[in-house]
């Protein structure tokens, strides 16, 4: 499957998960929420992945939902805010889902919803970026 906004890497039984909007810090737009969404619903029948490891392209693990683009949305407004953070804290649950162990490689930021991915992960290891 080709992402636009992730970058999936197997080696072997191994998948890198790589959140790929470096520019805007990983922030979560639609396009990102929807394509974690299909990556993580359709673990549980990839038997042939062992292990994800989940981290962040540039300086940042994700910075939370992206402002700029939500705020663009037409239809938005209080209950299309409610609908995106529904969408993103069902990830959480579709992770926690998965029998295959996630690992999150945290450097940078990990805000709003890329903390609550960190949470999500079976194992969290966090560094500081240097410069």
């Amino acid at each position: 499957m080709a992402y636009k906004t992730l970058e999936v890497r197997r080696e072997g039984a191994l998948v890198w998960l790589t959140l790929n909007r470096p520019e805007a810090l990983n922030a979560m737009n639609p396009t990102l929420v929807e394509e974690l969404r299909e990556f993580f619903g359709d673990l549980p029948s990839q038997q042939a992945v062992r292990v994800v490891v989940l981290r962040g392209a540039g300086r940042a693990f994700c910075a939370g939902l992206d402002l700029r683009e939500s705020a663009a949305e037409p239809g938005g407004g209080v209950p299309g805010g409610l609908r995106a953070q529904r969408r993103i804290s069902e990830l959480a649950l579709l992770m926690r889902r998965a029998p295959q162990p996630i690992i999150a490689c945290v450097q940078g930021a990990a805000c709003g919803g890329g903390f609550a991915l960190a949470l999500a992960s079976d194992v969290r290891i966090a560094g500081s970026l240097h410069a």
